[in-house]
């Protein structure tokens, strides 16, 4: 781990990880649990209207929950231990794909950094050079040759069909791979956010931590016909997120987003955003939004949550409350401990 006394920092995680934010697949609702008492009281009359109107059903969703919270309690163990499993016994089929170089990235992307890396660089300079979205400051650009897509794609069909233990990215993706268990992080996308990204980011999104990124998540998530087909409404537990169609071949499955997680889903309206191979589309972690339903074929999209633990330590997106917390693994999930003067070195922008 981390630790502050060479000048590095040591991600937390915030205890709300272990109550806040479950998702009930079969009732497309996330909640919040402390005790069954606290779960009674908020959810069973809601859980009743949205079909769970026996105590057999009810007595299911406590079993989900259960589960679900005791796999968190132990997710930085068991992540620490799936990762050495995979270091010793995985044989990867690409492995240059785990190290980041210039000629995996499209001209364009280039040019887009090159421009924000300028004395000049404005975000109205930036924007003439992206594709803006219909949805408020969702913002698309080619990522990845073509030719690095299909190899990481290869590699990560290739782990998913080894015997290599795997977790998954959340509790709303049932098929993924965690990158950082890959080995994926130090050489990759370590490099990715600090050179190419956080230029983008400071100029895009300094109102919501896009100029002090300081750890990140990066997960793949698959939909099949025979899998996941799409995924609800949610926002990240990031400040900034980058998502990147990487193949395969496959129909419909648009993303679609709404407002920001304050706004009333009563009072929004959602805008479709089409997923194109090889592109990014880049945006606010707290912007609601969700994936309609592929219609044919197989899709694999690369997720980067970004975090700037200067906006985090200050409210825990995911509960919204200050955070308290507890020890994590690596990046954990981007809080930490650090004091003012750590805080304004990691926020120049080199």
């Amino acid at each position: 781990m981390k630790n502050e006394e060479d000048g590095k920092l040591h991600f937390y995680i915030c205890n709300c990880f272990t109550t806040d934010n479950v998702f009930l697949e079969d009732y497309k609702l996330h909640v919040r649990f402390v005790s069954e008492q606290q779960f009674r009281l908020d959810y069973q009359a809601l859980l009743r209207g949205l079909g769970c109107v026996t105590e057999r059903q009810f007595e299911d969703v406590l079993n989900e929950i259960s589960q679900e919270v005791d796999r968190r309690r132990r997710f930085s163990v068991t992540s620490a231990e799936r990762a050495a499993v995979i270091r010793a016994m995985y044989q990867p089929l690409h492995p240059h794909v785990y190290h980041l170089q210039e000629s995996y990235l499209t001209p364009k992307f280039k040019q887009i950094v090159g421009y924000c890396r300028s004395s000049d660089a404005s975000e109205r300079g930036l924007l003439d050079l992206l594709e803006e979205e219909a949805a408020p400051r969702v913002c698309r650009f080619p990522v990845f040759e073509k030719s690095f897509c299909e190899e990481l794609v290869e590699e990560l069909e290739h782990f998913e069909q080894s015997p290599a233990p795997k977790g998954r990215p959340n509790t709303m993706n049932h098929y993924g791979i965690l990158l950082n268990e890959l080995g994926f992080d130090e050489g990759f996308f370590t490099p990715l956010r600090e050179q190419y990204l956080q230029p983008i980011t400071s100029l895009l999104y300094p109102d919501c931590g896009g100029r002090c990124l300081d750890s990140h998540k990066a997960f793949v998530v698959k939909y099949d016909m025979n899998e996941d087909l799409d995924l609800s409404y949610h926002y990240d537990n990031a400040e900034v997120t980058l998502n990147v169609s990487l193949g395969k071949d496959f129909t419909e499955g648009n993303l679609y987003f709404g407002d920001m997680r304050q706004v009333p889903l009563s009072e929004t309206e959602c805008t479709e955003v089409e997923h194109r191979v090889t592109e990014g589309l880049l945006h606010r972690g707290q912007h609601m939004h969700g994936a309609l339903p592929i219609s044919s074929g197989q899709r694999w999209n690369l997720i980067i949550w970004m975090r700037a633990s200067q906006e985090r330590n200050k409210l825990c997106p995911m509960c919204n409350r200050k955070p308290t917390l507890a020890e994590g693994e690596g990046f954990a999930d981007g809080f930490t401990k650090h004091c003012d003067a750590l805080l304004n070195v990691s926020c120049v922008l080199t």
